[in-house]
């Protein structure tokens, strides 16, 4: 009718708080039905209408529907979980039969990378320095092992050699004779100048990873860096004192013994300082004899190198062994025990009858 006013229907004006709640969840107050009837509310609330389902346009104010005179109450229901009681025990889930091995419908198209086993946390390229020095140790030990063999068999070379140049002066040899000692000699010879120069190198970087392991393993710096450590192993002269005095610090770090104490070397390491010094002034002497000529230089120029190889032989010897003992000092093998039969003891009769 002209001039009637609308009125909304009595259900409209029910209160929110006759609404019942939903367990374990909460609704707004008061408070956030008069924030979402403030002005630029319905930007902000977004209401629809419980009854038509219909948006409210922005320009409509007031706590009604628009469309229906539906009374609108604000509300947000937030789900929480129902109280647990702590003296109640959870019940275990319950488990699953075996079903038997996973089955596929068709082939997989995925799989785990080509990759080697790694430990947990580590990651790629970035090995300890204990996992380095083991792996260039197993490398190293069975080289110099087999340089020895080389130097004892060019040594033998060098000896048979000797022997026909006394043969030769009081009667002819054989050519095919002197032809297989010439070529014994040569190939022992130049093998082991070639296995000597790599054992050599991977000697020197097992050095530094030596050096490296100690010093992490005591909580300590170096006690001298890569670059003189290189270059008094490669430097002639240097070379005959200061490969020792490395060998000492890195006895000295293994032993765990105080850092500002003078390393004292064990007899293992001088024995091998020894022929090391040994060994270098002997290749140097055999060089220099060889600018000399003659028959008689030539023939002490044998001797020399035979007594060369038997040195060189003698210094892989004892450098394995000293590569092997402080390598277990700086990374001691893990020992894992070997299970033992502690008694015997009869077998229980069976009290089951045969049928």
């Amino acid at each position: 009718m002209p001039g009637a006013r609308y009125r909304a229907p009595a259900r409209a004006f029910r209160k929110s708080s006759d609404v019942p709640a939903a367990p374990g969840a909460r609704r707004d107050g008061p408070d956030a039905a008069r924030r979402c009837f403030e002005p630029d509310a319905a930007r902000r609330c977004a209401m629809t209408c419980p009854r038509c389902g219909r948006a409210q346009p922005v320009e409509a104010g007031g706590p009604f529907c628009a469309h229906c005179g539906q009374f609108l109450v604000p509300m947000r229901w937030v789900a929480s979980p129902p109280p647990v009681d702590p003296s109640r025990p959870v019940p275990p889930a319950p488990r699953q039969p075996y079903a038997g091995p996973p089955r596929y419908p068709s082939t997989p198209t995925w799989g785990y990378p080509a990759l080697p086993w790694q430990r947990a946390g580590s990651e790629a390229g970035s090995r300890p320095p204990v996992e380095m020095l083991l792996g260039q140790a197993g490398l190293l030990v069975p080289m110099l092992r087999g340089l020895a063999v080389l130097a004892v068999l060019s040594a033998f070379a060098e000896g048979w050699r000797y022997v026909l140049l006394l043969r030769s002066r009081t009667s002819a040899l054989d050519a095919s004779e002197v032809a297989a000692s010439d070529a014994l000699v040569g190939a022992a010879s130049w093998v082991t100048v070639l296995l000597t120069v790599a054992a050599g190198l991977l000697l020197l970087y097992w050095v530094l990873g030596a050096l490296r392991a100690s010093a992490a393993r005591t909580g300590r710096l170096p006690a001298r860096s890569a670059r003189t450590v290189v270059l008094g192993w490669l430097v002639p002269g240097a070379n005959v004192a200061v490969p020792g005095s490395v060998m000492a610090e890195i006895e000295h770090a293994a032993l765990d013994r105080p850092p500002g104490q003078r390393p004292t070397p064990s007899t293992l390491v001088r024995v091998w300082w020894g022929l090391w010094a040994s060994n270098v002034v002997l290749g140097v002497l055999s060089v220099g004899w060889l600018l000399r000529e003659g028959a008689q230089a030539r023939a002490d120029g044998v001797i020399q190198h035979a007594l060369l190889d038997l040195v060189v032989a003698a210094t892989a010897v004892v450098t394995a062994r000293l590569v092997t003992e402080l390598t277990a000092l700086i990374a001691p093998p893990r020992v894992v025990p070997l299970p033992r039969v502690v008694r015997v003891t009869a077998p229980v009769a069976s009290t089951v009858s045969p049928r």
